[in-house]
């Protein structure tokens, strides 16, 4: 599998900065245990329609490329292909979404909505009614669908309260993240995030011993560029290095 990305031009458990979409069609079918999926889109911010993004409210989250419909469903069927049998999508919806339904992302996948956990953000956000507190995470699984021998952590609730640094304009919840990749995969399995955003799951892959392929379009950076650098970087150090022994031995 490492070969394969590499071959792509991508790496694995780095921060590419790439398309994610480009990086799916280059993973081999039934190859990840384990999907994170967060679509960057204007839900809320459409429906509020607050009129003074770009100035205080929102201003982070508008500045980000957004994905239409179709383009999400994309991502989710490229998702399913690679996704092995009775592997698991976590994906990331707001509150409208929830309540107009996302199980037409699904259609024409053998992607099944069998869960959904609550993240309590632990602060108030926005609203003109009831103040947003909560993002949903809804939990789909490949056919075939069971939890015996697949879903091996039984204490996680399905309401999360967790505390999340504002390192991103989506900051997810890294010992959530965690939780799930550790019921749902096992050390040096291959966990995708194909819209990374602040790369958390990557920190959890770390800290579990599990492989991690995923980019992000707009953070990150570009493996092939970057090791381009490196080698140039380290040719130039050695011929600086020669030529400062030049001079000391034709001045001797």
């Amino acid at each position: 599998m490492s070969e394969i990305i590499r071959s792509n031009g991508y790496l694995p458990n780095f921060r590419n900065k790439a398309d994610g979409l480009n990086l799916l069609t280059c993973l081999p079918e039934q190859s990840i245990k384990t999907a994170f999926f967060d679509p960057q889109y204007r839900g809320v911010l459409d429906k509020l329609s607050y009129g003074n993004e770009g100035a205080k409210r929102g201003q982070a989250r508008c500045s980000l490329s957004q994905m239409d419909e179709p383009t999400i469903k994309r991502f989710i069927r490229e998702i399913d292909r690679v996704l092995l049998p009775g592997g698991h999508l976590f994906l990331w919806v707001d509150k409208f979404h929830l309540c107009q339904g996302v199980l037409q992302w699904l259609q024409h996948t053998e992607l099944n909505l069998v869960d959904m956990v609550v993240w309590n953000k632990g602060k108030i956000g926005m609203g003109y009614r009831t103040r947003r507190k909560s993002e949903y995470l809804v939990v789909c699984q490949k056919n075939p669908v069971r939890a015996k021998g697949i879903w091996t952590v039984h204490n996680i609730p399905d309401v999360w309260d967790e505390k999340t640094p504002k390192t991103h304009p989506h900051s997810k919840p890294l010992n959530l993240q965690k939780a799930l990749i550790e019921a749902t995969t096992q050390e040096g399995d291959w966990v995708l995030d194909p819209a990374s955003g602040g790369y958390s799951v990557l920190t959890a892959c770390q800290d579990l011993n599990r492989n991690f392929i995923g980019c992000d379009i707009e953070f990150g950076e570009e493996p092939i560029h970057n090791e381009d650098n490196r080698e140039r970087t380290t040719l130039s150090v050695v011929f600086f290095g020669l030529c400062n022994k030049c001079n000391f031995f034709l001045n001797f």
